[in-house]
């Protein structure tokens, strides 16, 4: 199984952009935690970030290809981009909405979220940890979507 963990703009930053929302770990440290809950799960994880909305739609758009899911944390681009929410409804693809902050006790505009709607869930509010929770959300769906084709029950 394996699992496509996205991050859109400014998350580059992490660890020193408002450490008081967002904690004082870095991307590459969440990614680095995300790849030992990957190897307890028994599961290959390939992380990525992108300030660019294009590049995040068309990473979204090939991982039908490789990927049998994705975590992603649209940042900004979840108040705003009607195309990702588009490029994850078009992949097929089971996906987690995660966010550091808790978005819905957050400023006005920052409790929409284009792509909620086309996702399997969204996790927020648990800092940095929600990476790890959304990780193994998933991969326990993908493993009991399988069991169940498995034994053909629907």
């Amino acid at each position: 199984m394996r699992i496509l963990i996205l991050n859109g703009p400014n998350l580059h930053l992490l660890g020193r952009r408002e450490p008081e929302t967002y904690g004082r770990a870095s991307l590459s440290q969440i990614e680095e935690a995300l790849r030992e809950t990957a190897a307890e799960l028994g599961v290959e994880i390939e992380c990525r970030q992108s300030n660019w909305e294009g590049r995040l739609v068309d990473w979204i758009g090939e991982a039908p290809e490789r990927f049998d899911g994705i975590v992603f944390n649209p940042a900004a681009y979840t108040h705003t981009s009607v195309a990702l929410r588009d490029a994850i409804a078009g992949a097929g693809l089971p996906v987690v909405e995660v966010h550091i902050s808790n978005v819905h006790a957050r400023e006005e505009f920052r409790r929409r979220s284009y792509t909620a709607a086309v996702c399997l869930g969204q996790i927020c509010g648990l800092g940095t940890a929600g990476y790890d929770w959304a990780l193994r959300a998933l991969v326990q769906h993908l493993k009991s979507r399988s069991n169940r084709e498995a034994t053909h029950e629907y």
